[in-house]
C-alpha cells in the first residue's frame, strides 16, 4: 500500500469555531468570543465588550460541548484513528492568569478522549489554536507581552501532565506562520487595539510591526519550552509544528516575479518553519528586519531555548496555491488567511480559493527536502454552500472530488518520498468558518442544522463524503 501501516486518517476542529458552550462550567472569555460574524462582502468586526444584542458565532458554535459523544460515535464509525481538536484555553484558565486550573474544565476534555478511546482514536490536540483567553490580551496586549509566556507554560504543563495517558500526539500553535502579517495580530497572537476593528486589512504603525513580530518571538520561545517540558513529562509524546501551508508560484519568468516568489516563500513558509524545525532564525531574517525597520525584543539565553525546543514533526494546512508578481496591477485571489495573485491555470472555489492538488504534492516536497522530519496534512477541505436534494440527502459530490484529488497528490508525495504521517481533513463536522464566520460556508463531512445567524437544532446528519471517506480509511486510502 501506498500509505504506511498506522497512517493517522482522521479529522479536525477548532474549539473556538466547533465547541460552543463559550461561558458554562466556569469557561472565561476568549479572544475569538469578542469576534462577531460576518460574510465575504461584511468582513468580521471584534468588540472590546461583548454585546448582549451582537450575535457572536464562537458561543455555541456547533455546541460540541453537549453533542460530543455522538459526534465522536460518527467519527468512530467512519473508522478515524485521529481527531485534531484544540483545548479551549480559557476553559482551563479562564483569564489565563490563575494559578490553579478550571477543574471542570479538565473534567471535560478528560471525558472527551475517553469517548475517543471507545474507538481507538488518537486525539491530536492543539494546545493554542486561536483561542487565547480575554484577560491575557487585555493586560498584555496579547503575545507582545513576555509575561504571557509564563501563563502558557503553567497551561502546557497542565495539559501534558493531566493528559499524559490520553494524549500521544500535540500541536503547539495553529498557524503559527499567519504572525507574520498584519491579519496574524488578533487571531493568531490576540494583540488589542482600537475597538470595533475588522479582523483582516489592519493598517498598522511602525511600533504595531514590532510588537507583532516580538509577540511571534514569544510564541517560538513558548513553544520551545513547551516541546522541551512536554518531552520531560512524557518521552513518548510526539510534539509538532503546525503552519499555513500555501506554496507560491512565480506568475512569470520575468526575474523580478521569481524575486517576488521567493521573498514571499521564504516569509510566509520557511520563517517560522526554520525557527520551530531547525532551531534558529533563518539566514534572511536579519536583512528582513533590517529593510523593514523591524525590531524584535528577545532576551539572553532565547536563542538556547530554541535550539533546545525543536519539534518532532511538522504539520500544515492546505487549501490552496497562489501565484506572486512584482506588477501591482495583476489580479488577485482570495484565501487562507494568506492570498496572492490569481493563477489562470486553477479553478476556484465558490468563495475564490484556488484549488490546486498539485500543489500539495509539490509543498509536501518542498518542505520533506528542506527539513527532512516526519510530515503531517492536518487541514484541507472544501468550504462549499451544501444544499438539501430532493431526496433529503447532502449529495456532495464536488467535496469527494476535492478530497480525492489531493490524496492522490499525497499519495505521489509518499511514493517520491516524502515522510507521511497522516492526513486529518478540515472540519469533519461543519463548524463556524474563522475567516468569514459564516456557517453557510460548510466543510463537514457530517452537516449541522445551524446557520448564519444562529438558527438551528443542531441536528447531524451524513453526508455522501462522510460514506466516501470511511471506505477510504477502510482501504488505507486505496480505494478513491
Amino acid at each position: 500500500m501506498t500509505f504506511k501501516k498506522g497512517f493517522l486518517w482522521g479529522g479536525a476542529t477548532a474549539a473556538n469555531q466547533f465547541e460552543g458552550g463559550w461561558n458554562e462550567d466556569g469557561k472565561g472569555a476568549s479572544v475569538p468570543d469578542h469576534i462577531r460574524g460576518g460574510t465575504v462582502d461584511s468582513p468580521r468586526l471584534w468588540d472590546r465588550e461583548i454585546d448582549p444584542e451582537v450575535y457572536y458565532p464562537s458561543h455555541e458554535a456547533v455546541d460540541f460541548y453537549h453533542h460530543y459523544k455522538e459526534d465522536i460515535a460518527l467519527y468512530g464509525e467512519m473508522g478515524f484513528k485521529c481527531f485534531r481538536l484544540s483545548v479551549n484555553w480559557s476553559r482551563i484558565y479562564p483569564t489565563g492568569m490563575e494559578e490553579t486550573p478550571n477543574e471542570k474544565g479538565l473534567a471535560f476534555y478528560h471525558n472527551v478522549f475517553a469517548e475517543c478511546r471507545k474507538y481507538n482514536i488518537e486525539p491530536l490536540v492543539t494546545i493554542s489554536h486561536y483561542e487565547l483567553p480575554w484577560g491575557l490580551s487585555e493586560k498584555y496586549n496579547g503575545w507582545a507581552g513576555r509575561e504571557v509566556i509564563g501563563h502558557f507554560m503553567r497551561y502546557a504543563e497542565t495539559l501534558f501532565n493531566e493528559y499524559r495517558d490520553e494524549v500521544r500526539y500535540w500541536l503547539t500553535f495553529n498557524e503559527i506562520n499567519n504572525g507574520v502579517q498584519s491579519s496574524g495580530r488578533i487571531l493568531s497572537l490576540g494583540m488589542t487595539g482600537i475597538d470595533h476593528k475588522p479582523m483582516f486589512g489592519i493598517q498598522e504603525t511602525p511600533e504595531e510591526v514590532n510588537d507583532r513580530f516580538t509577540a511571534l518571538h514569544h510564541q517560538f520561545v513558548a513553544s520551545a519550552l513547551a516541546v522541551k517540558k512536554g518531552h520531560e513529562i512524557n518521552p513518548d509524546f510526539q510534539i509538532g509544528m503546525m503552519t499555513i501551508g500555501h506554496p507560491v508560484y512565480a506568475y512569470t519568468c520575468n526575474p523580478d516575479d521569481v524575486k517576488a516568489m521567493n521573498d514571499e516563500m521564504n516569509l510566509r513558509m520557511y520563517f517560522c518553519a526554520d525557527v520551530q524545525v531547525r532551531g534558529h532564525y533563518p539566514y534572511f531574517a536579519k536583512r528582513y528586519f533590517e529593510d523593514n525597520g523591524i525590531t524584535v525584543r528577545t532576551e539572553p539565553g532565547d536563542e538556547e531555548i530554541l535550539k533546545e525546543g525543536k519539534v518532532d514533526f511538522l504539520s500544515f494546512s492546505y487549501y490552496m496555491s497562489s501565484a506572486s508578481s512584482a506588477d501591482p496591477d495583476v489580479t488577485k485571489a482570495q484565501g487562507n488567511m494568506f492570498a496572492g495573485v490569481k493563477n489562470p491555470y486553477l479553478k476556484a472555489s465558490e468563495w475564490g480559493w484556488q484549488i490546486d492538488p498539485k500543489g500539495l504534492r509539490i509543498l509536501l516536497n518542498t518542505f520533506y527536502a528542506r527539513y527532512e522530519v516526519p510530515l503531517m496534512v492536518v487541514e484541507n477541505g472544501l468550504g462549499a454552500v451544501d444544499e438539501r436534494s430532493e431526496d433529503g440527502r447532502f449529495h456532495d459530490s464536488y467535496r469527494i472530488d476535492y478530497m480525492r484529488s489531493h490524496i492522490e497528490a499525497m499519495a505521489e508525495a509518499v511514493k517520491d518520498g516524502v515522510d507521511l504521517m497522516g492526513y486529518t481533513m478540515w472540519g469533519c463536522t461543519d463548524l463556524v468558518s474563522a475567516s468569514t464566520g459564516e456557517m453557510k460556508k460548510r466543510y463537514g463531512l457530517i452537516y449541522v442544522d445551524k446557520h448564519n445567524d444562529g438558527s438551528g437544532d443542531l441536528h447531524r446528519e451524513r453526508k455522501d463524503s462522510f460514506y466516501w471517506y470511511k471506505k477510504v480509511i477502510a482501504s488505507n486510502g486505496e480505494e478513491l
